[in-house]
Protein backbone atom coordinates (compact mmCIF):
# COMPACT_ATOMS: atom_id res chain seq x y z
CA UNK A 1 0.00 0.00 0.00
CA UNK A 2 1.25 3.47 -0.48
CA UNK A 3 1.31 5.98 2.33
CA UNK A 4 1.40 9.29 1.95
CA UNK A 5 3.70 11.72 3.87
CA UNK A 6 1.81 14.69 5.45
CA UNK A 7 2.44 18.30 4.66
CA UNK A 8 4.59 20.42 7.01
CA UNK A 9 1.42 23.25 7.65
CA UNK A 10 -0.79 19.89 8.35
CA UNK A 11 1.80 18.99 11.03
CA UNK A 12 1.16 22.58 12.64
CA UNK A 13 -2.14 22.54 12.62
CA UNK A 14 -2.74 18.88 14.52
CA UNK A 15 0.10 20.13 16.47
CA UNK A 16 -1.84 23.43 17.47
CA UNK A 17 -5.27 21.46 17.80
CA UNK A 18 -3.54 19.15 20.43
CA UNK A 19 -2.24 21.44 23.02
CA UNK A 20 -4.91 22.09 26.11
CA UNK A 21 -5.71 25.54 25.90
CA UNK A 22 -5.77 27.56 30.23
CA UNK A 23 -9.34 27.59 31.84
CA UNK A 24 -10.32 30.70 33.45
CA UNK A 25 -8.90 31.46 36.94
CA UNK A 26 -10.20 30.55 39.78
CA UNK A 27 -10.72 31.17 43.68
CA UNK A 28 -8.19 28.29 45.33
CA UNK A 29 -7.90 27.23 48.94
CA UNK A 30 -4.20 29.37 49.05
CA UNK A 31 -6.32 32.45 47.86
CA UNK A 32 -9.00 32.47 50.40
CA UNK A 33 -6.40 32.02 53.18
CA UNK A 34 -4.66 35.24 52.05
CA UNK A 35 -7.46 36.92 52.13
CA UNK A 36 -8.72 35.90 55.42
CA UNK A 37 -5.32 36.84 56.77
CA UNK A 38 -5.59 40.00 55.22
CA UNK A 39 -9.13 40.74 56.97
CA UNK A 40 -7.63 38.68 60.20
CA UNK A 41 -4.37 40.44 60.55
CA UNK A 42 -4.36 43.64 59.11
CA UNK A 43 -8.02 45.07 59.00
CA UNK A 44 -9.40 43.82 62.05
CA UNK A 45 -6.61 44.84 64.06
CA UNK A 46 -6.97 48.42 62.32
CA UNK A 47 -10.58 48.71 62.53
CA UNK A 48 -10.05 47.90 66.61
CA UNK A 49 -7.61 50.78 66.47
CA UNK A 50 -9.82 53.01 64.86
CA UNK A 51 -12.58 52.84 67.32
CA UNK A 52 -10.67 52.44 70.37
CA UNK A 53 -8.98 55.70 69.19
CA UNK A 54 -12.03 57.08 67.59
CA UNK A 55 -14.29 55.91 70.66
CA UNK A 56 -12.26 55.03 73.65
CA UNK A 57 -9.61 57.68 73.56
CA UNK A 58 -9.97 60.32 75.85
CA UNK A 59 -8.44 63.92 73.88
CA UNK A 60 -5.75 65.40 75.33
CA UNK A 61 -4.54 68.77 76.09
CA UNK A 62 -0.60 69.84 75.70
CA UNK A 63 0.60 73.03 77.44
CA UNK A 64 4.08 74.28 76.51
CA UNK A 65 6.53 76.43 78.37
CA UNK A 66 10.20 76.90 77.89
CA UNK A 67 12.08 78.46 80.38
CA UNK A 68 16.60 78.45 80.81
CA UNK A 69 18.78 79.28 84.03
CA UNK A 70 20.54 82.82 84.23
CA UNK A 71 23.32 83.35 85.84
CA UNK A 72 23.85 86.88 87.06
CA UNK A 73 27.09 88.79 85.54
CA UNK A 74 27.39 92.14 87.07
CA UNK A 75 29.93 92.09 90.00
CA UNK A 76 29.68 93.41 93.45
CA UNK A 77 32.28 96.68 93.89
CA UNK A 78 34.36 94.15 96.48
CA UNK A 79 34.57 91.39 93.23
CA UNK A 80 35.51 94.26 91.09
CA UNK A 81 38.22 95.46 93.38
CA UNK A 82 39.30 92.48 94.21
CA UNK A 83 39.23 90.41 90.95
CA UNK A 84 37.07 88.12 93.24
CA UNK A 85 34.44 87.74 90.34
CA UNK A 86 35.56 84.55 88.78
CA UNK A 87 35.99 83.08 91.73
CA UNK A 88 32.07 82.82 93.12
CA UNK A 89 31.03 82.15 89.24
CA UNK A 90 29.20 79.25 88.68
CA UNK A 91 28.07 77.16 86.22
CA UNK A 92 24.79 77.60 84.81
CA UNK A 93 24.71 74.89 81.53
CA UNK A 94 25.39 72.41 85.00
CA UNK A 95 22.93 73.59 86.97
CA UNK A 96 20.62 73.38 83.89
CA UNK A 97 21.50 69.34 84.00
CA UNK A 98 20.26 69.49 87.28
CA UNK A 99 17.23 70.83 86.30
CA UNK A 100 16.80 68.80 83.51
CA UNK A 101 16.58 65.71 85.82
CA UNK A 102 14.62 67.18 88.57
CA UNK A 103 12.12 68.02 86.45
CA UNK A 104 11.85 64.05 85.66
CA UNK A 105 12.56 62.92 89.36
CA UNK A 106 9.98 61.20 91.98
CA UNK A 107 10.35 64.79 94.20
CA UNK A 108 9.11 67.08 91.80
CA UNK A 109 6.00 64.34 91.00
CA UNK A 110 5.36 64.19 94.69
CA UNK A 111 5.18 68.44 95.26
CA UNK A 112 2.79 68.68 92.19
CA UNK A 113 0.94 65.75 93.34
CA UNK A 114 0.71 67.17 96.51
CA UNK A 115 -0.60 70.45 95.45
CA UNK A 116 -2.86 69.47 92.51
CA UNK A 117 -3.50 65.62 92.68
CA UNK A 118 -1.88 64.16 89.41
CA UNK A 119 -2.73 60.93 90.34
CA UNK A 120 -6.44 61.67 90.82
CA UNK A 121 -6.58 63.57 88.05
CA UNK A 122 -4.85 60.88 85.28
CA UNK A 123 -7.06 57.83 87.19
CA UNK A 124 -10.30 59.91 86.20
CA UNK A 125 -10.99 58.00 83.15
CA UNK A 126 -9.94 54.93 84.24
CA UNK A 127 -10.60 51.86 82.85
CA UNK A 128 -12.62 53.48 80.12
CA UNK A 129 -9.42 54.34 78.53
CA UNK A 130 -6.72 52.13 80.00
CA UNK A 131 -3.91 53.27 77.24
CA UNK A 132 -4.45 56.93 78.07
CA UNK A 133 -5.00 56.67 81.57
CA UNK A 134 -3.68 55.78 84.99
CA UNK A 135 -4.98 53.09 87.64
CA UNK A 136 -6.28 54.49 90.51
CA UNK A 137 -4.44 52.33 93.04
CA UNK A 138 -0.87 53.40 91.00
CA UNK A 139 2.13 53.55 93.27
CA UNK A 140 4.89 56.82 93.41
CA UNK A 141 7.30 54.51 91.00
CA UNK A 142 3.76 54.07 88.33
CA UNK A 143 3.17 58.08 89.04
CA UNK A 144 6.53 58.37 87.43
CA UNK A 145 6.30 55.96 85.03
CA UNK A 146 3.26 57.77 83.45
CA UNK A 147 4.40 61.37 83.91
CA UNK A 148 7.47 60.21 81.78
CA UNK A 149 5.00 59.74 79.20
CA UNK A 150 2.79 62.48 79.56
CA UNK A 151 5.65 65.50 80.59
CA UNK A 152 8.01 65.80 77.25
CA UNK A 153 10.95 67.67 78.07
CA UNK A 154 13.05 68.50 74.91
CA UNK A 155 16.75 70.28 76.48
CA UNK A 156 19.51 71.64 74.26
CA UNK A 157 22.77 71.39 76.18
CA UNK A 158 24.78 73.68 74.31
CA UNK A 159 22.69 77.18 74.74
CA UNK A 160 21.17 75.61 78.62
CA UNK A 161 17.74 75.99 76.59
CA UNK A 162 14.60 73.54 77.92
CA UNK A 163 11.22 73.25 76.56
CA UNK A 164 8.65 71.15 78.60
CA UNK A 165 5.36 69.79 77.26
CA UNK A 166 2.46 68.67 79.55
CA UNK A 167 -0.55 66.74 78.76
CA UNK A 168 -3.62 66.95 80.68
CA UNK A 169 -7.83 66.01 80.22
CA UNK A 170 -8.44 69.58 80.27
CA UNK A 171 -6.36 72.84 78.84
CA UNK A 172 -6.45 74.35 82.14
CA UNK A 173 -5.29 71.74 83.92
CA UNK A 174 -2.11 71.51 81.47
CA UNK A 175 -1.43 74.67 81.62
CA UNK A 176 -2.07 74.40 85.79
CA UNK A 177 0.74 71.53 86.10
CA UNK A 178 2.98 73.54 83.46
CA UNK A 179 2.62 76.40 85.79
CA UNK A 180 4.04 74.29 89.28
CA UNK A 181 6.57 72.76 87.03
CA UNK A 182 7.92 76.19 86.45
CA UNK A 183 7.40 77.21 90.08
CA UNK A 184 9.26 73.90 91.36
CA UNK A 185 11.87 74.57 89.34
CA UNK A 186 11.91 77.96 91.01
CA UNK A 187 12.16 76.79 94.07
CA UNK A 188 14.97 74.26 93.60
CA UNK A 189 16.78 77.17 91.60
CA UNK A 190 16.03 79.29 95.17
CA UNK A 191 17.68 76.27 97.30
CA UNK A 192 20.84 75.50 95.20
CA UNK A 193 21.39 79.24 95.60
CA UNK A 194 20.88 79.72 99.63
CA UNK A 195 22.97 76.16 99.63
CA UNK A 196 25.99 77.93 97.70
CA UNK A 197 25.61 81.26 99.47
CA UNK A 198 25.49 79.41 102.61
CA UNK A 199 28.37 77.28 101.99
CA UNK A 200 30.68 80.12 100.23
CA UNK A 201 29.98 82.63 103.77
CA UNK A 202 30.66 79.48 106.24
CA UNK A 203 34.00 78.77 103.81
CA UNK A 204 35.08 82.69 103.40
CA UNK A 205 34.51 82.85 107.86
CA UNK A 206 36.76 79.45 107.68
CA UNK A 207 39.18 81.09 105.51
CA UNK A 208 39.15 84.40 107.57
CA UNK A 209 39.94 82.48 110.91
CA UNK A 210 42.50 80.57 109.69
CA UNK A 211 44.24 83.34 108.60
CA UNK A 212 44.08 85.37 111.42
CA UNK A 213 45.60 82.71 113.46
CA UNK A 214 48.53 82.26 111.21
CA UNK A 215 48.31 86.14 111.51
CA UNK A 216 49.12 86.26 115.34
CA UNK A 217 50.99 83.23 115.20
CA UNK A 218 53.37 85.25 112.99
CA UNK A 219 53.38 88.46 115.08
CA UNK A 220 53.76 86.79 118.32
CA UNK A 221 57.05 84.40 116.82
CA UNK A 222 58.02 88.49 115.92
CA UNK A 223 57.62 89.73 119.56
CA UNK A 224 59.20 86.49 121.09
CA UNK A 225 62.29 87.31 118.67
CA UNK A 226 62.74 90.47 119.97
CA UNK A 227 62.19 89.24 123.48
CA UNK A 228 64.50 86.16 123.42
CA UNK A 229 67.27 88.70 121.84
CA UNK A 230 66.30 91.74 123.66
CA UNK A 231 66.79 93.84 120.48
CA UNK A 232 63.77 95.47 119.03
CA UNK A 233 64.86 96.19 115.00
CA UNK A 234 68.15 93.93 114.61
CA UNK A 235 68.23 96.42 111.14
CA UNK A 236 68.37 99.31 113.40
CA UNK A 237 70.35 97.93 115.74
CA UNK A 238 72.84 97.06 112.96
CA UNK A 239 72.76 100.49 111.21
CA UNK A 240 73.85 102.05 114.64
CA UNK A 241 76.52 99.90 114.97
CA UNK A 242 77.81 101.02 111.41
CA UNK A 243 77.25 104.74 112.38
CA UNK A 244 79.79 103.63 115.15
CA UNK A 245 81.91 101.86 112.59
CA UNK A 246 82.03 105.23 110.69
CA UNK A 247 82.62 107.47 112.63
CA UNK A 248 85.89 105.76 114.47
CA UNK A 249 87.20 105.46 110.51
CA UNK A 250 86.64 109.31 110.23
CA UNK A 251 88.09 110.05 113.61
CA UNK A 252 90.94 107.06 112.22
CA UNK A 253 91.21 109.19 108.90
CA UNK A 254 91.60 112.45 110.85
CA UNK A 255 94.21 111.03 113.50
CA UNK A 256 96.36 109.97 110.36
CA UNK A 257 96.35 113.56 108.87
CA UNK A 258 97.45 115.23 112.34
CA UNK A 259 99.88 112.57 112.47
CA UNK A 260 101.67 113.12 109.14
CA UNK A 261 101.54 117.16 109.99
CA UNK A 262 103.43 116.40 113.41
CA UNK A 263 105.91 114.03 111.70
CA UNK A 264 106.54 117.72 109.43
CA UNK A 265 107.14 119.67 112.27
CA UNK A 266 108.54 117.48 114.60
CA UNK A 267 110.37 114.70 115.77
CA UNK A 268 109.89 111.61 116.43
CA UNK A 269 110.65 112.09 120.17
CA UNK A 270 107.98 114.64 120.30
CA UNK A 271 104.63 113.56 122.61
CA UNK A 272 102.59 114.95 120.65
CA UNK A 273 103.79 112.45 118.11
CA UNK A 274 103.81 109.58 120.64
CA UNK A 275 100.24 110.60 121.65
CA UNK A 276 98.81 110.81 118.03
CA UNK A 277 100.60 107.59 117.44
CA UNK A 278 98.40 105.96 120.80
CA UNK A 279 95.33 107.41 119.48
CA UNK A 280 95.67 105.74 115.73
CA UNK A 281 96.38 101.97 117.49
CA UNK A 282 93.75 102.90 119.65
CA UNK A 283 91.26 103.69 116.93
CA UNK A 284 92.22 100.45 114.58
CA UNK A 285 92.07 98.60 117.61
CA UNK A 286 88.09 99.42 118.40
CA UNK A 287 87.25 99.14 114.79
CA UNK A 288 88.73 95.87 114.31
CA UNK A 289 86.47 94.73 117.90
CA UNK A 290 83.51 96.08 116.28
CA UNK A 291 84.32 94.41 112.68
CA UNK A 292 84.94 91.59 114.97
CA UNK A 293 81.51 91.57 116.89
CA UNK A 294 79.93 91.69 113.11
CA UNK A 295 81.29 88.34 112.52
CA UNK A 296 82.02 86.00 114.82
CA UNK A 297 79.52 84.12 117.75
CA UNK A 298 78.03 84.64 121.05
CA UNK A 299 77.87 88.63 120.97
CA UNK A 300 74.52 88.75 121.70
CA UNK A 301 72.14 87.53 124.09
CA UNK A 302 70.61 84.89 121.34
CA UNK A 303 74.06 83.27 121.34
CA UNK A 304 74.66 84.00 117.64
CA UNK A 305 76.32 86.12 115.04
CA UNK A 306 74.99 89.16 113.38
CA UNK A 307 74.33 87.28 109.78
CA UNK A 308 72.51 84.64 111.31
CA UNK A 309 70.37 87.35 113.74
CA UNK A 310 69.22 89.12 110.89
CA UNK A 311 68.27 86.13 108.44
CA UNK A 312 66.11 84.75 110.98
CA UNK A 313 64.33 88.38 111.66
CA UNK A 314 63.83 88.53 107.92
CA UNK A 315 62.28 85.35 107.75
CA UNK A 316 60.25 86.23 110.39
CA UNK A 317 58.96 89.08 109.10
CA UNK A 318 58.89 87.33 105.52
CA UNK A 319 56.35 84.73 107.26
CA UNK A 320 54.43 87.91 108.55
CA UNK A 321 54.00 89.68 105.69
CA UNK A 322 52.79 86.49 104.08
CA UNK A 323 50.32 86.24 106.70
CA UNK A 324 48.89 90.11 106.59
CA UNK A 325 48.58 89.66 102.89
CA UNK A 326 46.35 86.23 103.29
CA UNK A 327 44.43 88.06 105.79
CA UNK A 328 43.39 90.92 103.66
CA UNK A 329 42.50 88.76 100.78
CA UNK A 330 40.57 86.23 103.09
CA UNK A 331 38.81 89.72 104.56
CA UNK A 332 38.15 90.37 100.74
CA UNK A 333 37.21 87.36 99.98
CA UNK A 334 34.30 87.59 103.30
CA UNK A 335 33.00 90.39 101.79
CA UNK A 336 32.77 89.66 98.25
CA UNK A 337 30.87 86.32 99.51
CA UNK A 338 28.24 88.27 101.42
CA UNK A 339 27.78 90.96 99.04
CA UNK A 340 26.72 87.82 96.89
CA UNK A 341 24.69 86.27 99.61
CA UNK A 342 22.34 89.51 99.47
CA UNK A 343 21.83 88.84 95.53
CA UNK A 344 20.16 86.07 93.63
CA UNK A 345 22.98 85.01 91.04
CA UNK A 346 21.05 81.93 89.71
CA UNK A 347 17.32 82.47 88.49
CA UNK A 348 14.89 80.89 85.99
CA UNK A 349 14.25 82.97 83.43
CA UNK A 350 10.71 81.57 81.68
CA UNK A 351 11.13 82.53 78.05
CA UNK A 352 7.42 81.25 76.78
CA UNK A 353 4.67 81.21 79.39
CA UNK A 354 2.63 77.96 80.07
CA UNK A 355 0.28 78.67 77.35
CA UNK A 356 -3.85 77.73 77.23
CA UNK A 357 -4.79 75.05 74.15
CA UNK A 358 -7.84 75.77 72.27
CA UNK A 359 -7.93 71.97 70.97
CA UNK A 360 -7.14 68.74 71.61
CA UNK A 361 -3.34 68.05 70.34
CA UNK A 362 -3.37 64.08 71.61
CA UNK A 363 -3.66 61.07 70.36
CA UNK A 364 -2.53 61.89 67.58
CA UNK A 365 -5.48 59.57 65.74
CA UNK A 366 -4.55 59.88 62.16
CA UNK A 367 -0.74 58.93 62.94
CA UNK A 368 -1.76 56.21 64.75
CA UNK A 369 -3.79 54.74 62.89
CA UNK A 370 -1.03 55.09 60.09
CA UNK A 371 1.70 53.90 61.86
CA UNK A 372 -0.79 51.05 62.92
CA UNK A 373 -1.14 49.94 59.08
CA UNK A 374 2.17 50.17 58.16
CA UNK A 375 3.59 47.51 60.59
CA UNK A 376 0.74 45.45 60.41
CA UNK A 377 1.18 45.19 56.28
CA UNK A 378 4.72 44.43 57.22
CA UNK A 379 4.28 41.70 59.42
CA UNK A 380 1.53 40.28 57.49
CA UNK A 381 4.21 40.68 54.05
CA UNK A 382 7.06 38.62 56.08
CA UNK A 383 4.30 35.94 56.97
CA UNK A 384 3.19 35.88 53.30
CA UNK A 385 6.42 35.36 52.18
CA UNK A 386 7.47 32.88 54.74
CA UNK A 387 4.18 30.85 53.97
CA UNK A 388 4.97 30.64 50.07
CA UNK A 389 8.44 30.08 50.62
CA UNK A 390 7.47 27.17 52.70
CA UNK A 391 5.08 25.92 50.11
CA UNK A 392 7.56 26.30 47.32
CA UNK A 393 9.75 24.05 49.04
CA UNK A 394 7.48 21.31 50.06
Amino acid sequence: MNQTTPAPADTATAALVSTPVAGPARLRHRHRGLILSIIILILLPLLLTALYLFGLARDQYASVTGFTIRQEETGSASDLMGGLAQVFAGSAPGHADLLFEYVQSQEIVERIDARFGVLAHYAADWPADPLYTLWPGATIEDLVWFWGRMVKLTYDKSSGLMLVEVRARDPESAQEIARLIVAESEEMINRLNETARRDTTRNAEADLQAALTRLRAAREAVAEFRVRTRIVDPQADIQGRMGVLNTLQQQLAEALIDNDLLLQTSDAQDPRVRQAQRLIDVVRNRIDEERRIFAEQNVTVDQTDYPRLIAQYEGLLVDQGFAETTYQAALMALDAARSNASRQSLYLASFIQPTLAQRAAYPERFILIGITAFFLILFWSVLALVYYSLRDRG
